[in-house]
């Protein structure tokens, strides 16, 4: 059976929480493959909403193996807060696994995450402030604690007496020093803690599923335009969202995936700082602001609004070799007279149809918009395509020609049912392996 991956399309909070968990019932496994709690996932089922962190949103469902897997990087602190959240609502999380392999957040990174924002003043990246960055760091460098740790206090000893004083010094040189970040005893003592709730699993449980021919949901977090490698560079996260993160951080082989779904907005939002060509600082952004909810699940900061952008889209798209997408919050644009796309930009008075190389070509790039005609009527109980709006239907249309790939799932609402069906959704692959 096939690997699944879902990616975000944007500059994250697309939507994939909601694709996850339409499609997850489908499945036996959801794996998380890269970010940490910098990220957040929001899920509406009825009169309930559920705001994940860390926890991917496979745990809704009763049949399904939540997995974090070894490219994520983990707070044990949230983690831990996050399953006693959940279990307070009725939630088992008793079959959530996480990978030994994934690396900790400890105080440290998270002193360090802030005072590096701190420093950089009007410069700064947009950073969550919750370590992300730093604990990516000590992995690439070999220094980091993992989740196997957890369960050898001499392991983690050794470790974090070699870390330790270069996080001091850091603290020191950029004048936030934090004695509790750096308290070895206090570290230790919590490590221990969870050590005693957190037992690791690992990726061989992810390909052992996938041999018995089980369908896994891999779920990335923030998005395409956020890689670290592919993204908007330097405003991008510290790991891979794309698909092909999906193999390195969820522990199976590019060759096992047979389906990305891609998912994107209606409009577009991003998060701290950075170029955004298409952004609306007007009325009709502020509606969109307001009428979408756009603030960030984890951080609870307002997202910039602007238009849907084609270059970025098409790049995407390529990028992570898409087969089909879903779009979400349609029905935040019911009631704007007129919906802009942009299709170009013009660059030092050229016209420029690529997604930009550089932030620096970016920060000098207009918008080419194209217009489409707006559509009045509320369109949150529409459950068939063809009863939606004719200029949404157009509109819709004309996103999916941009994209390369068909839009075969339409959001109209944040809860689980507010989902239109448009088309099949193709696989990589028509024919099973044997």
């Amino acid at each position: 059976m096939p690997a699944s991956v879902i990616v975000g399309l944007q500059w994250g909070d697309e939507g994939k929480g909601k694709t996850t968990d339409f499609l997850a019932e489908q499945v036996a496994m959801v794996v998380r493959y890269q970010g940490g709690d910098n990220a957040g996932h929001t899920i509406v089922i009825g009169e309930d909403t559920f705001k994940l962190h860390l926890v991917p949103s496979g745990v809704l469902y009763g049949h399904i193996t939540p997995v974090i897997g070894p490219g994520v990087v983990v707070n044990p602190a949230t983690l831990l807060r996050e399953f006693d959240e959940l279990t307070a609502r009725g939630i088992d999380v008793s079959h959530v696994r996480v990978s030994h392999a994934a690396s900790l957040i400890l105080p440290y990174h998270v002193a360090l995450d802030k005072a590096r924002e701190a420093a950089l003043g009007g410069a700064k990246v947009g950073t969550t402030g919750r370590g992300i960055g730093p604990a990516y760091e000590d992995r690439a460098a070999r220094t980091g604690l993992r989740v196997e740790d957890l369960i050898d206090p001499a392991s983690a000893a050794t470790r974090l007496a070699r870390a330790l004083p270069e996080k001091r010094a850091l603290l020191k040189a950029l004048n936030a020093e934090d004695a509790a970040a750096v308290d070895a005893d206090a570290i230790a003592k919590q490590i221990a803690a969870w050590g005693e709730r957190l037992r690791p699993d690992t990726t061989d449980l992810v390909q052992r599923a996938l041999a018995a021919g089980e369908h896994l949901l891999f779920e990335g977090a923030q998005g395409t335009l956020l890689d670290l490698s592919h993204g908007s560079y330097p405003y991008v996260t510290s790991s891979h969202p794309i698909a092909g993160g999906a193999a390195t951080g969820g522990g199976i082989a590019p060759m096992q995936i047979d389906e990305v779904m891609g998912v994107m907005k209606a409009y577009a939002t991003r998060v701290g700082s950075g170029p955004f060509v298409t952004e609306l600082t007007d009325a009709i952004g502020e509606r969109i602001t307001t009428t979408g909810h756009e603030v960030g699940t984890t951080t609870g900061r307002r997202r910039r609004v602007g238009w849907n952008d084609a270059l970025p889209l098409r790049y995407a798209v390529q990028l992570n070799g898409v087969s089909s997408i879903m779009l979400n919050k349609l029905d935040v644009l019911s009631g704007i007279p007129e919906i802009l796309l942009c299709v170009a930009y013009e660059i030092d008075g050229k016209r420029v149809e690529r997604w930009p190389s550089s932030t620096a070509e970016m920060e000098r790039a207009t918008p080419i918009y194209e217009r489409f005609p707006g559509w009045s009527e509320p369109i949150h109980q529409v459950r068939a395509l063809a009863d939606l709006p004719e200029n949404a239907r157009r509109y819709v249309t004309a996103l999916e020609e941009i994209a390369g790939a068909p839009i075969v799932l339409l959001s109209v609402g944040p809860e689980r049912t507010q989902t239109i069906e448009r088309a099949w959704r193709p696989m990589r692959r028509a024919t099973k392996r044997a």
